[in-house]
């Protein structure tokens, strides 16, 4: 069975979401409507509207005009078989000494590697993104200078990807959270799948308004890929729960944003340690001085 899509765009949430009710009342009935923000600093929501039939694409020129949203552009889409798809593109990560692979690949798996497992069904954050990879250099760059992390929580965990990373390598308990209960079964589902049960602590919660990550404060590492402006929002909070010479590993960051992002860190005592680009995304390294 065939899928259509129709996009378009607001730079405002609130008249975005009114769209997004508007699409509910089409005839024939989308099978799903979604408000997303475009995850590259620009403000811009958008609309997506999904059917199984061919849209009333005169009522979906109407709405989009009512809104003041730009027309939307429709397509159909070919059935696909998304996780065959998926494993047929995601080639196996390597980023510092962390290898990233499907159980499809486990048989690459190279004998002087910490291995991490996730599967295709569960991409977001395979370390396939430049923003996870550069994280995950990050992290091999900071242990390579002897650092051992003992207090270790990851913001914004998604899959947990970070989280297992600093998990396969110290031996201390690891924290990770996410405001999204699904990425957070996602990631205690992953931390089962690599045998690390035990050793990583999953919660549901925005930043770190839990009890569990206020009680473990302060941390020698934050690890948060997540993007700009939550970045940017949470750096009082990192500054209060990173620990003197503590460091934060962050991304999500437009190449573009790094500077700003820098600048309201090292209003909260931070200093750069480095400063990693894989294509168009930036990875921080800083440490909290006294």
């Amino acid at each position: 069975m065939p899928t259509f899509t129709a996009l378009t765009t607001l730079k405002d949430k609130t008249k975005a979401q009114a769209l997004a009710d508007a699409c509910e009342t089409l005839i024939p009935e989308p099978t799903g409507v979604g408000v997303f923000e475009v995850e590259d600093g620009s403000k811009t929501w958008e609309v997506g509207v999904y059917f199984v039939e061919a849209p009333d694409e005169v009522g979906l020129a109407l709405l989009a005009a009512a809104h003041g949203a730009k027309p939307f552009a429709v397509s159909e889409l070919p059935e696909t078989d998304w996780v065959a798809e998926v494993k047929r593109e995601l080639a196996p990560i390597t980023a510092g000494r962390f290898f990233l692979y499907g159980s499809h690949d486990a048989d690459k798996i190279p004998a002087d590697c910490v291995p991490l497992l996730i599967e295709a069904a569960m991409a977001f954050g395979t370390g396939h993104h430049g923003t996870t990879q550069g994280c995950l250099q990050a992290l091999h760059n900071l242990a390579e200078t002897g650092f051992v992390g003992k207090n270790v929580v990851d913001v914004g965990c998604g899959t947990a990807v970070l989280a297992m990373g600093a998990a396969k390598i110290w031996p201390d308990v690891v924290l990770a959270s996410d405001i999204d209960e699904v990425a957070t079964d996602t990631a205690s589902a992953n931390v089962a799948c690599n045998d690390l049960e035990g050793r990583i602590e999953v919660v549901t919660c925005a930043g770190f308004d839990h009890p569990r990550l206020r009680e473990k404060a302060p941390y020698d590492l934050i690890l948060a890929n997540i993007l700009k402006g939550p970045l940017i929002a949470l750096s009082g909070d990192m500054g209060e729960s990173c620990a003197k010479d503590g460091y934060v590993i962050l991304s999500g960051i437009l190449n573009e944003q790094a500077e700003d992002t820098k600048a309201a860190y090292q209003a909260q005592g931070f200093v750069e340690v480095e400063h990693l680009i894989v294509g168009e995304w930036s990875t921080l390294c800083l440490q909290k001085q006294g």
